[in-house]
Order: structure tokens, then sequence, then C-alpha cells
């Protein structure tokens, strides 16, 4: 699994389809949260999963506990993990790095940026590479 992290607008995702031109792409904000990403998972195919705050923000009206919600995701990027092992395909994952701004006043906003940042941090312990991408530059900060 590979993993993109950086701001808005930071250049993540072009960058990512010059990398894997004949990737998919899914949205984990459209249905399905989190576990979405099975059905378009193929064999010799890499899939690039980009949405993710739109996805935790839905998820977060319908989970109240933020620990039972982290270990979906744990479990999802787990999957992802073992998927890639059985050689199902190849993940990318596109995430936006959004801990490095305001704290908001709002609970709801606050509560989206910890589970962001706990996703980006179990994300990338899973990892293969972790690449963090700013002003359309990237830097690998991790590679196994």
């Amino acid at each position: 699994m590979r993993l993109f992290i950086g701001g808005a607008c930071a250049g993540k995702r072009d960058l990512v389809a010059n990398r894997f031109p004949a990737a998919t792409w899914w949205r984990a904000g459209e249905g399905a949260f989190p576990d979405g990403w099975r059905s378009r998972l193929a064999p010799g195919q890499c899939l690039v999963i980009t949405g993710w705050l739109d996805g935790l923000t839905a998820a977060l009206v319908d989970e109240p506990d933020d620990d039972r919600l982290r270990a979906r995701l744990v479990a999802e990027l787990e999957a992802m993990v073992e998927a890639e092992r059985r050689e199902q395909g190849e993940v990318v994952l596109i995430l936006a790095e959004v801990g490095r701004g305001i704290v908001p006043l709002d609970p709801a906003e606050r509560r989206l940026r910890d589970l962001a940042g706990w996703l980006g941090q179990d994300a990338a312990a899973r990892a293969d590479e972790v690449w963090y991408v700013r002003h359309g530059l990237a830097r690998c900060l991790s590679f196994s």
C-alpha cells in the first residue's frame, strides 16, 4: 500500500495520476464507507482511494464512538494490506492533512480532524511507502 498525504491543493491527485495512469479511482465519500473499495480492487490493477474526509464526515454522523470508528478504519487498512499480499491488486491512498491549521471551535470539526489524524497515522504505519506532497513536490518519508 502506498500513501500520499498533504494539504489541500498540494498536488497529490496530479502526482498520483501521473505515477499511476492506468489506475481505477474511488472516492471514499461516495457510499459504502469504509469498505466500498473491495468491489473495485482487481488483480494486477491499481486502485486509488481518495475523498477520505467526506467519508469520515458521513461516518461521524453514524458512529458516535471514535474508538469504534477508528477500529473499523484500521480493519479496512489491514484488509487492504492483506488483499495486496494475496496479489488482488495495489492500493494507493490519498489523504488530506488537516491538522496543521487553526483548531476549530466546533466539536464536530475537531473530531473530524482528530480522526483524520489517526487515520493518517494508522495508514502510514501499514503503508510500504509514505509520500508527503507540498507545492506539487513529493518527498518519500518511509519506504519498506
